[in-house]
């Protein structure tokens, strides 16, 4: 599919990098590094305190809602599923936006997970790939996932995106979340 089309009823997104981000990089570097900085023992344990929601985040949300669009945040996490939710669950509390959406999950680390979750909610909620929208900053882990099975994806800006040579070109991008009003 070369264009989006308009009429999404459920937009799945992305969490780091694309609903949040570290405050002091932003969309500069990759946003796991707060995870996983062993040099920095204090910023790995107490990651949540440098997380803040993206400039339009949270206002884009809360119109999504309005419009009754559901609205589901698929994030890639390399724990366990039970630890991943409970530390999903502790992001989106701590963001203040555990009831915007209308489910989380958190998806393993391969690639693929987030087309594969995206297909399984599509069907529980008996709902059209052509309705479907997929948001995110991972050229893999959000766009070529959700293109893999039929789904229409944006793709953030971000100084650390990188375009492979080969896969489904990105024929759309945004710069910041308000952004995908324009294509609902």
């Amino acid at each position: 599919m070369s264009s989006i089309k308009g009429n999404k009823t459920i937009i799945f997104f992305d969490g780091d990098g694309t609903i949040w981000y570290p405050k002091s990089t932003k969309r500069s570097k990759p946003p796991y590094w707060i995870y996983g900085d062993t040099k920095n023992k204090k910023i790995s344990s107490h990651y949540l305190r440098h997380l803040v929601l993206t400039n339009t985040a949270l206002k884009t949300l809360k119109k999504l809602r309005r419009q009754n669009i559901r609205l589901v945040l698929l994030s890639t996490h390399p724990h366990t599923p039970k630890i991943a939710d409970v530390v999903l669950h502790m992001k989106l509390k701590h963001l203040k936006i555990l009831d915007i959406f209308d489910e989380y999950c958190a998806t393993n680390g391969s690639p693929g997970a987030k087309g594969r979750k995206i297909a399984t909610l599509l069907k529980k909620y008996k709902l059209s790939k052509s309705r479907a929208l997929m948001v995110g900053d991972s050229y893999h882990y959000d766009y070529l996932s959700a293109k893999s099975v039929g789904v229409d994806g944006l793709l953030l800006r971000s100084t650390y995106l990188k375009h492979p040579a080969r896969g489904p070109k990105v024929t759309k991008m945004i710069n910041k979340i308000s952004d995908i009003l324009k294509f609902i």
